[in-house]
């Protein structure tokens, strides 16, 4: 069970200490996030205050001057950063998982000892730009198709040039745009039958000749995340540009499935938020109001009652299901996966309704965070791979199919 900080109990001294640094960041963090929100700017505060912190290489391995933090204490970082802003953790999940993703999850993947040795050289020098130069690593994903749920290969291609790669293409909902130093852009490799298998990830650097940012950023929630569109116009990237060798993408979307559960962390630290913000409401201890108690009414203490059976059955879900990661999961730890992520989309909205409803009047006012942590909540359904319906849909076909079934 979590401590009254949120803190999970039996974490590590390492976690505790990671955790630790994400919680003295986050006051700054939430006393901005409403400029961010009204603004739709991106928290670049923030990105400093990471930086300074050394936060920005917390997946980065050690061997690489990094932090070296595995999946779960990323997981567990990333909530705590939630639990203050909203679009800074799921935007700080694009730029950790480039580094998670080519880090930790891509040592337990096969590959050749030329593979090898030649993500090792890649790598090594993303790596550097983080920990030495500060730079953020944006992750584009979705095209508007069964793409980016991993049902068709990507529509945005590279063309193997002299020296390098050729990408044409568009991405959707791009996350950091404008803000990221390097785009790890998914992609197909050109061929006349396209294949999820031929998938390439390449980062691109901003400023790149052909690289184009366009369209407007005014949507519901996550506003700060700046997630407009970017466009490729025949965009020359060299080989080290690759951040996992070619084909090795597909293996580890088939094999490590955990790596599309990132998204999640950010939405528990929204529900924390909605239920501590609800808890200093009734007790009148909320910075900058009143000191009015309304914790005697029979209402009141049922609502928060309901709160934190569902915040503590949710974070259950989440805590188990991030301590099953690694390669080749189970099939039963699979479908928790998918569980885990449908529970705390929805279990967060839900949590930050019953915070509305429950706080009153005063909660819909923007000078309070409530009605932000709504709208943010409200978001994370609807984000792929993993949106809620795509889970239900999975979960369903896999409980009733196993491997290889199919009906006469």
């Amino acid at each position: 069970m979590p401590d009254e900080t949120g803190t999970p109990a039996d974490t590590t001294i390492a976690q505790r200490r990671l955790i630790g640094l994400a919680r003295e960041l986050g006051p700054a963090f939430a006393e901005r996030a409403p400029r961010y929100d009204r603004e739709a700017s991106f928290p670049f505060e923030n990105y400093d205050d990471l930086r300074r912190s050394g936060l920005l290489g917390l997946c980065v391995p050690e061997a690489h001057g990094g932090l070296g933090a595995d999946f779960a204490t990323y997981c567990l970082v990333s909530a705590e950063i939630g639990r203050w802003c909203g679009s800074t953790a799921l935007t700080f999940n694009m730029h950790a998982c480039s580094t998670l993703w080519t880090g930790r999850l891509a040592d337990d993947l096969d590959m050749t000892e030329a593979e090898r040795a030649e993500h090792e050289r890649h790598r090594s020098v993303h790596f550097r730009r983080i920990v030495s130069d500060g730079a953020i690593y944006a992750q584009p994903f979705s095209e508007g198709s069964a793409a980016a749920a991993g049902r068709a290969p990507f529509g945005t291609t590279a063309v193997k040039a002299d020296g390098g790669w050729r990408i044409t293409g568009k991405k959707i909902f791009a996350s950091l745009s404008g803000a990221a130093h390097y785009y790890g852009v998914l992609c197909t490799e050109a061929k006349a039958e396209p294949s999820l298998r031929d998938t390439l990830y390449l980062a691109v650097p901003a400023g790149t000749p052909g690289l184009g940012i366009v369209g407007d950023w005014d949507p519901l929630g996550m506003r700060a995340t700046v997630s407009r569109t970017l466009v490729f116009d025949d965009v020359f990237v060299p080989d080290g540009a690759q951040l996992m060798p070619r084909g090795i993408y597909f293996q580890a979307a088939s094999r490590w499935p955990h790596m599309f559960l990132t998204l999640s962390p950010t939405y528990m630290g929204i529900a924390r938020a909605a239920y501590d913000f609800t808890v200093s409401y009734l007790r009148g201890e909320v910075a900058g109001m009143p000191p009015i108690k309304r914790r005697m009414y029979p209402t009141k203490q049922l609502a928060v009652a309901d709160m934190r059976i569902k915040l503590e059955q949710t974070e259950a879900l989440f805590l188990r299901a991030i301590r099953d990661a690694r390669v080749d999961p189970s099939r039963d730890e699979r479908m928790r996966a998918y569980a885990a992520q449908f529970t705390i989309m929805e279990n967060a909205n839900e949590l930050c309704r019953l915070a509305i409803r429950t706080c009153g009047g005063q909660s819909m006012l923007k000078d309070l965070p409530l009605e932000r942590l709504y709208r943010d909540s409200r978001c994370g359904a609807l984000m792929l791979p993993w949106t809620a319906e795509l889970c239900l849909d999975r979960l369903g076909r896999e409980i009733l199919y196993k491997p290889g079934e199919v009906d006469d």
